[in-house]
């Protein structure tokens, strides 16, 4: 497989050639312990084959994602010392090209959680304050959430163990951590990046995506691993990346002169009305204002459009996942896979649906457990068409809204028609606050979370988090931009600009 060509190559790269070897040296352990963002460290130093385009670059892998050197547990009592015999594609594609892996991240339990508070291997803290208030008593220490459910992920690149990581979203488990750690996001167009050795939690919304300290980090591990693979059968063929690669490639020419005043001109932004509800920290909005003025600077038009179907899409994405797990997850019956717990006295082993029942409630959190029976009831007689078709109809309301916003045609669809006046990009804040403390959690909280990620997921757009700044509280603020289904590249030159004019 071919590595894919690369547009505003000079915009996104250049800039990260000098920092590929960074993270050598350091030490893991120490960097680790106060952050808990690894479940499993590598103890082979070595960098990977003989590539040389991530020579030198140290990446993390969340723990959901196979790797035959080192244990894959998804962060689950299921799986607890499971090691896979064979590495997923993109950790393949990683070593191959040169990359050191250092370690496997910790993660909510099979993906599940907005706030990494549900994992075998215990929460994971947000380093940031670590790093800006080093003359805070440790008794004085507020703890906040790294995010999920790639918390693990995004927890070490923001402190230093990693110059990448890998992470998946589903509804928003690389963006929202990203946001609350102050790093980089990317979740991929749906099936540009192989899922092939990715454990499943919800089949049409699984993504591959990737953390960075910088845009060119995330880029370069980006350009590596998003090529086709004929072994996953979601993946987007070569026909379908060649027919997206046109549209974005008048505007890279010109984002790729960055020495213009006025370098954005052309391009159009879009701010989506629904993505500002009254769940919305002030401090946010505050933060975005900077943004959308210094892009208005560099010569992008901002306006306002409305995607009035991303109102329904947190209901609707948490019935389409919920059944799509219960499918998944299925096969950790402690049989195929998974922990076997030893059954209490009086209970058969000529039952096997006891021997499930007992393993499965040993062995699976509770937030898994109601998922799995949330997900399961949706998929029953009596509700399948209430919920689980419903949710399908708004799926398919919320992409006809993005295509009517954005200038692109979609290249996943014979005949489009874009808009004249249509978009380029979405700008939106990527969390409806800053990290919030992990000793204060109130009912429904952590499902509200996902709530700005979501339709991007259900659509399959790519969407970047970036830094834009901090809260009023100090912490970070992240912005997501999200384009037409292809346009990735687009995506992460509006990125790359957000963070060189921030």
């Amino acid at each position: 497989m071919k590595p894919r060509p690369t547009g505003c190559r000079r915009l996104l790269c250049d800039s990260s050639r000098t920092s590929l070897s960074r993270s050598s040296g350091i030490d893991v352990g120490g960097l680790n312990a106060g952050v808990n963002a690894l479940a499993a460290v590598n103890a082979d130093c070595r960098t990977g084959g003989y590539g040389h385009e991530l020579r030198g670059l140290s990446i993390a892998i969340k723990d959901n994602i196979c790797t035959s050197s080192l244990p894959t547990t998804c962060s689950s009592a299921m799986l607890y010392k499971y090691q896979s015999p064979f590495d997923a594609t993109v950790v393949r594609l990683l070593r191959d090209a040169g990359a050191r892996i250092v370690g496997k991240t910790n993660c909510d339990e099979f993906g599940m959680g907005s706030l990494n508070l549900n994992s075998v291997h215990g929460t994971v803290i947000n380093p940031f304050q670590a790093q800006t208030a080093s003359n805070v008593s440790a008794a004085r220490t507020v703890h906040r959430s790294a995010g999920g459910s790639s918390g693990g992920s995004a927890a070490s690149v923001a402190a230093g163990i990693c110059d990448a990581a890998l992470g998946t979203d589903t509804g928003g488990s690389v963006r929202l951590p990203a946001s609350y750690c102050g790093v980089v996001g990317l979740k991929p167009s749906y099936g540009i990046i192989s899922r092939w050795g990715v454990v499943s939690f919800a089949d049409s919304l699984d993504c591959v995506g990737i953390l960075g300290k910088s845009v060119s980090t995330v880029k370069c591990v980006f350009d590596t691993v998003a090529v086709y693979d004929p072994r996953d059968p979601t993946a987007a063929t070569t026909d379908l990346r060649e027919r997206a690669r046109p549209f974005d490639g008048s505007l890279l020419s010109v984002m790729a002169s960055t020495h213009k005043s006025r370098f954005l001109e052309g391009l159009r932004i879009g701010i989506p009305l629904e993505f500002f509800p009254s769940e919305l920290d002030p401090s946010v909005v505050n933060a975005l204002r900077p943004v959308l003025r210094r892009l208005a600077e560099a010569g992008a038009t901002i306006t306002s459009v409305t995607v009035p179907a991303t109102l329904y899409a947190l209901s609707a994405y948490y019935v389409i996942a919920s059944a799509e797990a219960s499918s998944n997850l299925a096969r950790f019956d402690s049989v195929r896979y998974g922990h076997r717990t030893v059954t209490p006295p009086g209970v058969t082993i000529l039952k096997p649906g006891e021997i499930f029942a007992y393993s499965r409630s040993a062995s699976v959190g509770k937030e898994v457990q109601k998922r799995i029976l949330l997900g399961t009831y949706a998929l029953t007689a009596d509700a399948f068409d209430n919920y689980f078709l419903q949710a399908q109809r708004v799926r398919l309301h919320v992409r006809k809204d993005f295509n009517r916003v954005f200038r692109h045609p979609c290249a996943l669809l014979a005949q489009h028609i874009p808009p004249m006046e249509g978009v380029d990009v979405l700008l939106h804040p990527s969390a409806i606050r800053t990290a919030p403390p992990l000793d204060r959690s109130e009912p429904g909280h952590e499902y509200l979370q996902d709530i700005m990620n979501v339709p991007a997921s259900l659509a399959g757009l790519p969407a970047l988090s970036v830094p834009a700044g901090k809260g009023d509280d100090g912490w970070p603020v992240g912005v997501s931009v999200v384009g037409q289904w292809g346009c990735d590249d687009l995506v992460m030159c509006v990125g790359k600009a957000i963070e060189d004019i921030c």
